[in-house]
């Protein structure tokens, strides 16, 4: 069997990597640029519903938004109707941020999909949808603290 998965970490690292680096001079480190990105494509969203987008645990995600607030690229802010909801929002530091991050963004995937036609990135995307959705199954399996049968 070919490691597909094993080539889809070596490029998630390397973007990360990548990432890391050049996010360093806005001191977004160790993936927070994906959270600062969520939370500027959908302000007012919830942790739960960014950890959930990323990928990550709750204990994850709450101790990078928190770094993200302690720095000053978002602030929380209580829901109108329910005050135990907290919603996330960027703020004019993270807002101003972002246009840089998605320049990165979008050069890397120039880069990634450098050589294909627009055919092969339209099949590599709903195959990679396909992938990301097999996975997401049983993602929410181990979340609720299931084991998987091997």
């Amino acid at each position: 069997m070919k490691e597909v998965l094993r080539e889809i970490g070596m490029v998630a690292r390397a973007l990360d990597s990548i990432s890391n680096i050049e996010f360093k001079e806005y001191d977004l480190t160790k993936g927070q640029y994906l959270y600062l990105v969520r939370i500027c494509e959908n302000p007012g969203i919830i942790q739960e519903r960014v950890a959930e987008m990323i990928k990550v645990d709750r204990t994850t995600a709450a101790r990078a938004i928190k770094k993200l607030e302690i720095q000053g690229f978002i602030e929380k802010r209580e829901d109108t109707h329910n005050q135990k909801i907290k919603k996330l929002f960027p703020t004019v530091k993270g807002e101003s941020v972002y246009p840089f991050i998605r320049r990165e963004h979008d050069h890397s995937n120039r880069v990634a999909l450098a050589g294909l036609s627009e055919e092969e990135v339209e099949t590599l995307f709903s195959l990679l949808q396909k992938v990301r959705k097999n996975i997401e199954i049983d993602w929410d399996f181990v979340k609720k603290g299931n084991k998987r049968n091997y």
